[in-house]
């Protein structure tokens, strides 16, 4: 099996092709591949548990690790007791691990 990693940094409320990291990581997630989406930056804004219609929660039941960048968080005024149940915080070094293992595929988007 394949490690996949997705690495969100766009506002999914500006930019409509986020729909590419759901729907390529819930695939992916089907045929057996381990998958974490990892969000930084503006992709962060979707880790809130108030935010409409957030494609987190498809990606949290299909079994996907949904992974947030705390400093992006902490950037935006997100708080870890706001984020939507399927979200960690998690280090930029977190990141750089995941990125290293073995046999793993990184996407960034």
């Amino acid at each position: 099996m394949t490690n996949y990693l997705f690495i969100e940094s766009r506002d999914p409320f500006e930019s409509l092709d986020v729909r590419f990291v759901a729907e390529t990581a819930t695939a992916l997630k089907e045929r057996g591949h381990t998958v974490t989406v990892f969000l930084v930056q503006n992709g962060v804004l979707a880790s809130r548990r108030a935010a409409r219609d957030s494609y987190l929660a498809r990606l949290a039941e299909a079994g996907v690790t949904l992974l947030a960048d705390d400093f992006s968080l902490s950037e935006r005024g997100i708080q870890p007791a706001e984020l939507h149940a399927g979200v960690q915080p998690a280090s930029i070094e977190t990141l750089v691990d995941a990125l290293v293992e073995e046999n793993t595929k990184a996407i960034w988007h």
